[in-house]
């Protein structure tokens, strides 16, 4: 026995029929539920919080100036920064105090104090 396959179109053509007689007539929501609904919604909604007054103080503004304090946290950073490097600059990077004075800065320590500690400069022979 074999069973019979439904034709797919009358199908198609009966859903289709169904979902238009649908969009044409949405069903009503009860106002008695809608409005249970809204008041559930607003006290699920979160009150907004009491704003302080904005402060007038001139480092108030300054901070608000450069990004509230995660741009002053970045300026403090850099300055650190800044001010390690000019303190004991990279072998790559000239003296800034030389340059500015006009004189090229000698090497206080020189190379032959690691040779001669370890005796590498004694040769056999």
């Amino acid at each position: 026995m074999t069973m019979k396959k439904p034709d797919e179109h009358s199908e198609d053509a009966a859903l289709d029929a169904l979902l238009d007689a649908a969009r044409t007539a949405p069903p009503e929501v009860p106002d008695a539920l809608m409005a249970r609904v809204l008041a559930d919604a607003d006290r699920v909604q979160p009150s907004p919080a009491a704003r302080a007054a904005p402060s007038s103080g001139l480092w108030s503004r300054i901070s608000d100036l450069v990004g509230g304090w995660r741009g002053m946290g970045g300026l403090v950073a850099a300055t650190c920064a800044g001010v390690w490097i000019g303190w004991s600059p990279p072998d790559a990077l000239p003296d800034a105090g030389a340059l500015i004075l006009g004189y090229e800065a000698a090497d206080i320590l020189s190379n032959t104090a690691e040779l001669t500690s370890f005796g590498w400069d004694v040769e056999e022979g």
